[in-house]
């Protein structure tokens, strides 16, 4: 610590030592006594000593340590009290080495642990962890409150009581609690500057107290102290109610009962009816403090578990037992609450809190990365010596209180009421720190702007006090107050403490596995593996205190995280977890690299094409609400448009569009990516995007774009050909495509369809895209009370009703609901689909067909028609590339030469007019069938056949597509990928 100073120097610190936190401090400082502002004044700088260790022991050695501790030493015996002592020390340094890393990773400035924590894992846990801190700050308060007037109704003056005792006492604590809770809120209020001037006050409090502890322990050796215990048989009596441990005395040689006599029978005469017990077993007087060389060391190795009511006995002394039908146990000592081991726990861990006083006031000290891992350390190590030299010295099973003393106060030196005033000063003291700085903390809280609702709070006094933060502090701390048991408080206390040190040691450990850039503590002696073991035991002993208390507090930290993840205000904090979440998305990418996607985990991951107008404004919002209503297979999505121009010139409108995009995300809920890129013409900029776009195994499946409506008013331009090159490139990348026609009447994600129909029209199959669609779309709130209705197109020489059972039997094992009906046509009406896909119309019929196999034969088959549609496929597809026309060996001359080709190009004219006639005649036909049976439904799905390989036909295509879809409201034109994307297996 501390290079020795001068006596004249440290009595200077001293004189200017306080237990408030350095934005408390500078509250004070603003006004003067006559209320007028001023230059704030600058303290003098602390060091090591009294800006950390004071300030840790004084909060570390408190009300538990006076009121408590022997209670739990006598209760859980000492090699109990040593594991619940030990656990919690442990936990506590644990957290300190943590936090003494994260506090010398850099200036930390006012703020303390608050400040680390959410700098450390973003304002998201940083928020959540900083209220359970406040909580437990303000719980910190109600509980020194306590035992501020546990202390003076009990030790100091008994008399006081309002109510009778027993039943009443908690009224009594109640009552007084209020009342003092109002005193010292009065007192914040006024201003600080008098909870400062008593600071040093405080911590002389408890340093007497604990010098006049070891005083009386050092006593015992030579004389212990002269305190007795009456015993009525093996039973501890009270010593409230009688003063002499006898049941007869000898007054003027006549013998005369004591103030005992009534305890245990009807009168105060010798001839009254006495209880049984009281007949049958002597009264025995034994020393309270036995002393360190009596053996009582060895008599209270094991703890004395028992619930509520359970009388407490020495074992080593005689008793006659009788049988006793009165179940008045008032004179006796005994179990006022069912005592067992993770009771004590949650009632001791209060006594080690404190350990971050030192990081709370980072702005007050010299040199913080050095005065806080040491300060804090160090106090941590003394005070865990001095509570384990005390549960040895001052173990007791006679309760809270020896003769109205308490049972640590008879043990000091020299004399009880140096602890009864000690300690009742050093609650007071704490509970005024906990009172100003709770507000503080709730206001730093507030100004940091990531809770909206808590913004009020950050407003106070024109001094900066926190006044509307103090009058929320005060109702919460009468909350507590209200529940008037100190062992019931302490549990909740420790709750939101453990989760504060939990996420410290989470924050520590984070940072330093992902070895991140700007993590260079000065504070060495740290290891990740410490703190994910202080983790791991602030965890444990969260539900080893209360499993139903750590659920609360869990609940109520994961309440407060997504309420700032969905309401908050955005902050950007350079945290850890974005770190950690960028590692997990490396690795999680690197290992879908690794494996080959199975149909099973398909799911649509969508490229969708956007169009900015002339104002960078989204042309089709609808295309973006429709992604969303898609999303329930929760993929990828990315959002991008193209900008004619370079990037040198348009960058700035790039960025403009970008926002632009996010807007409308944001407004249409679709979680994803955006982008806007800039390129010399739309059509290499769509192209670069659909090769591109992705990274790894979150790359694109499937591309999202609207139908281009006004394709025909401007024949020349670009519309047509961009559109039909995409669908080109889509499919030879394998990419399934998807286009809506008329998007912008498309329902947005705020309404809500009551009824219709989700109509598909199988009429190849494609990949099984068309089935997967509607299902995924019926499970948002849009789309979820329309029904599915599949329509699927049979040859005359089909058996239709055969073809039907097959479809329901295909549908039942895919678990897909939906209605069937099979529409018969003329092969000449759906040529155009079975001259572009006969291989996938007999595709679709073998899985037909297949339905009618049993179970093994089905899983045998299914593989051998995938095997052999796609060799097939693959053999057609070489022998048309491959094909050669007869050679025809005869002399050619230069003008048979250009007969022969003004020939076969009148030939090739008659076969294209051939061909456009029956893609129209197939157009018509089909979009009859469809708009007869499907005029009222909600959206219709349909198969997109694919485009003519001679681009001369452009736009007889995109007049089959325009025919093929007249007269129908909502259409999704759905070409697939070449792959199947759903399966009829587990």
């Amino acid at each position: 610590m501390d290079s020795t100073p001068m006596v004249s120097s440290l009595l200077n610190k001293l004189a200017n030592y306080t237990n408030l936190t350095q934005g408390v401090r500078e509250h004070e400082e603003a006004e003067n006594e006559d209320g007028v502002r001023r230059v704030t004044v600058t303290v003098p700088q602390m060091g090591t000593f009294i800006g950390v260790y004071l300030p840790c022991m004084q909060n570390i050695l408190g009300v538990i340590l006076f009121l408590r501790l022997t209670w739990i030493v006598g209760t859980a015996g000492i090699l109990g009290s040593f594991a619940i002592v030990s656990m919690c020390c442990i936990c506590t340094l644990l957290t300190a080495i943590s936090m003494s890393a994260i506090a010398t990773n850099g200036v930390v400035p006012a703020g303390g642990s608050y400040y680390m924590i959410s700098r450390s894992l973003g304002p998201e846990f940083g928020g959540a962890v900083g209220l359970c801190f406040y909580l437990g700050t303000t719980f910190a308060g109600s509980l020194y409150i306590l035992g501020t007037i546990e202390i003076l109704l009990t030790y100091i003056i008994p008399t006081a009581t309002l109510f009778e005792e027993g039943a009443a006492m908690p009224n009594n604590m109640r009552v007084y609690g209020t009342c003092c809770l109002v005193l010292m809120a009065l007192v914040v209020f006024v201003g600080v500057k008098y909870v400062n001037k008593l600071a040093l006050v405080f911590l002389a409090c408890v340093i007497l107290s604990i010098m006049a502890t070891y005083a009386g322990v050092i006593k015992t050796l030579i004389e212990p102290p002269e305190f007795k215990i009456c015993l009525l048989g093996n039973r501890t009596l009270k010593n409230e109610k009688f003063e002499t441990c006898a049941k007869t005395k000898v007054v003027k040689n006549i013998t005369v009962t004591t103030d005992l006599w009534p305890l245990f029978c009807d009168s105060e005469y010798p001839n009254a009816t006495c209880k049984e017990y009281f007949i049958s077993n002597n009264l025995t007087e034994i020393q309270a403090i036995p002393g360190l060389l009596s053996g009582v060391i060895k008599d209270n190795l094991w703890g004395n578990y028992g619930p509520a009511g359970t009388l407490i006995e020495k074992e080593s002394q005689p008793s006659a037992p009788v049988k006793e039908t009165t179940t008045d146990i008032s004179p006796y000592v005994f179990n006022d609450i069912t005592t067992f081991f993770t009771l004590l726990v949650g009632i001791y861990f209060p006594s080690v809190t404190g350990i971050m006083a030192g990081s709370n006031r980072s702005g007050d000290l010299r040199d913080a990365q050095r005065s806080i891992p040491i300060g804090t350390i160090m106090a941590i190590l003394t005070t865990s010596f001095i509570l384990n030299c005390l549960y040895v010295c001052g173990c007791s099973r006679f309760g809270y209180s020896v003769k109205k003393n308490p049972v640590i106060g008879i043990l000091a030196w020299p004399s009880p009421w140096v602890i009864v005033i000690g300690s009742f000063f050093s609650c007071c003291g704490a509970g005024l720190q906990s009172l100003t700085g709770a507000p503080r903390l709730l206001q730093a809280i507030a100004r940091d702007g990531i809770i909206p609702f808590l913004q009020v709070f950050g407003h106070g006094k024109s001094n900066g006090e926190p006044t509307w933060a103090l009058l929320l502090t005060v109702g919460i701390c009468e909350i507590g107050i209200l529940i008037a048991s100190l062992d019931a408080v302490a549990p909740i206390l420790s709750m939101f403490f453990l989760m504060c040190y939990l996420f410290v040691n989470l924050a520590c450990a984070v940072q330093t596995l992902l070895r991140t850039p700007n993590w260079r503590p000065r504070f060495k002696f740290y290891h990740w593996t410490l703190s994910f073991l202080g983790m791991s035991l602030c965890l444990s002993l969260m539900f080893i205190c209360s499993w139903y208390y750590a659920l609360v507090a869990m609940v109520i930290a994961g309440c407060i995280y997504k309420y700032i993840e969905y309401r908050g205000a955005e902050k950007e904090w350079g945290d850890g977890i974005r770190g950690l979440s960028l590692n997990a998305a490396r690795y999680a990418l690197i290992r879908l690299e690794e494996v080959q996607l199975h149909t099973k985990n398909w799911r649509p991951q969508l490229l969708v094409l956007c169009k900015l107008d002339s104002d960078l404004a989204v042309k089709h919002p609808r295309l973006l609400s429709f992604t969303t209503q898609l999303k329930a297979g929760k993929g990828l999505t990315i959002v991008c448009s193209v900008l004619v121009g370079t990037y040198m010139t348009r960058g700035n409108d790039a960025k403009t569009g970008e926002q632009n995009l996010k807007a409308v995300m944001a407004a249409e809920r679709t979680k994803g990516f955006c982008h806007v890129v800039v390129s010399s013409n739309l059509r290499d900029g769509f192209s670069l995007l659909i090769q591109s776009a992705g990274l790894g195994g979150m790359k694109h499946n499937a591309v999202l774009m609207a139908w281009p409506a006004g394709w025909k008013q401007a024949r020349d331009s670009s519309a047509r050909r961009n559109f039909i090159e995409t669908v080109r490139e889509t499919t030879a990348a394998h990419q399934a495509l998807l286009v809506a026609k008329n998007i912008d009447r498309f329902p947005d994600n705020h309404e809500r369809l009551k009824n219709g129909f989700i109509d598909v029209w199988w009429i190849v199959h494609d990949g099984g895209l068309l089935m997967l669609l509607p299902f995924l779309l019926s499970q948002h709130k849009v789309w979820r009370k329309c029904k599915m209705r599949i329509f699927t197109v049979a040859q005359m020489d089909d058996n239709s009703i055969q073809m039907k059972k097959d479809l329901q039997m295909f549908l039942y094992h895919l678990r897909l609901d939906a209605e069937v009906e099979v529409v018969e046509m003329h092969d000449s009406d759906i040529s155009a689909f079975t001259y572009e896909k006969t291989l996938m119309m007999e595709q679709r019929s073998q899985m037909l067909k297949q339905m009618q196999l049993s179970r093994t034969e089905r899983e045998r088959e299914a593989q051998l028609i995938h095997d052999r549609n796609t060799a097939s496929h693959s053999a057609t597809n070489d022998k048309a590339a491959g094909a050669t026309p007869d050679r025809v060996h005869m002399t050619w001359t230069k003008d048979k030469l250009v007969s022969e080709r003004n020939r076969q190009r009148e030939g090739m004219a008659v076969k294209d007019i051939q061909s456009n006639v029956r893609r129209m005649h197939t157009a018509v036909k089909l979009n009859e069938a469809v708009a007869k049976k499907s005029h009222d439904s909600q959206l219709v799905l349909l198969n997109m056949p694919g485009p003519p390989k001679n681009k001369k036909g452009d736009e007889n295509y995109m007049e089959f597509l325009e025919v093929l879809m007249e007269g129908l409201d909502r259409v999704l034109l759905v070409r697939g990928g070449g792959r199947e994307v759903i399966t009829i297996y587990s």
